[in-house]
């Protein structure tokens, strides 16, 4: 995929960019596969906000993916790849043999007319799924199950992969693109291949509006605020940060403080993400 320079004709254009969408090869979705969806704005069913910064943005369709990859056996043609206003990632649209359509996320060097299958006995080519077991080590994986027939959990973002770098007793051990390593059983889906749309981190948005399509809304620093609207307010002029250490609006610690509280999938982290790096 290519990434659109626009001419500076206005002073948002200077610097802006964009898709080429080159890879899109059809522009409505399939009907059969979209459901409506309601916009919440960050609110919870309560109505109250959870999720701060949210609302506004273009209607979207939600397109129905397929993250189980549970069709074993039953070979697939790509008929399409399309764009998701709901993801980074571009989706593939399958036929299969017996006439049912899924989405699947569409993997970099997938086209039209492609063949994917999934299953145990499958081979190991971009968009096939298999069982960790089957895969070969040091395999690229994406859409990786976290548990036997949930579906995909890992891995699902434009241009994130992991990797198969080991396998002992009944896991498998996944290299996660955090770098963290990770102990996955060895029966979990995984798709072949590193997720498409590589050049999504690249895109500069260019100007603020463009953010408010996407249904962010604008972000108020701390240090412009007061000090009993936030603890980096207040002083005069600009004030640093300070010590201890950065704090949300709530005064928890931030930028750096460790939140994970799971301490019953502690044994199946291997190694945190930045341990052993320079």
């Amino acid at each position: 995929m290519a990434i659109k320079a626009y001419k500076p004709t206005t002073p948002s254009r200077r610097g802006m960019t964009g898709y080429s969408f080159e890879e899109i090869t059809r522009s409505t979705p399939e009907k059969s596969l979209v459901t409506s969806l309601k916009k919440r704005a960050g609110r919870n069913f309560r109505g109250k906000i959870t999720v701060r910064h949210r609302g506004g943005g273009h209607k979207r369709k939600y397109r129905g993916i397929d993250f189980k990859r549970d069709k074993f056996g039953v070979p697939a043609r790509v008929a399409s790849i399309e764009y998701d206003p709901n993801r980074s990632a571009r989706i593939a649209l399958l036929y299969y043999a017996d006439g049912e359509k899924r989405y699947v996320l569409a993997p970099d060097g997938l086209a039209v007319d492609d063949r994917l299958v999934s299953g145990p006995e499958a081979d190991t080519r971009v968009g096939n799924a298999l069982p960790l077991d089957n895969i070969p080590l040091g395999t690229a994986v994406h859409n990786v199950e976290l548990r036997r027939g949930r579906g995909g959990q890992i891995a699902r973002a434009a241009g994130t992969s992991a990797r198969l770098v080991a396998r002992e007793g009944e896991y498998a051990h996944l290299r996660m693109p955090s770098g963290e390593v990770r102990l996955i059983r060895r029966d979990c889906m995984a798709t072949i291949g590193q997720v498409g749309n590589l050049e999504h981190g690249s895109i500069k948005l260019g100007k603020a509006g463009r953010k408010r399509w996407l249904g962010r809304r604008p972000h108020t620093r701390g240090t412009a605020m007061t000090p009993r609207d936030h603890p980096h307010g207040g002083g005069e002029g600009k004030a640093p940060i300070g010590m201890p250490s950065p704090k949300t609006p709530w005064g928890k610690p931030t930028l750096g403080k460790k939140t994970r509280r799971n301490k019953a999938t502690e044994k199946y982290v291997l190694r945190r993400r930045g341990e052993g790096r320079r």
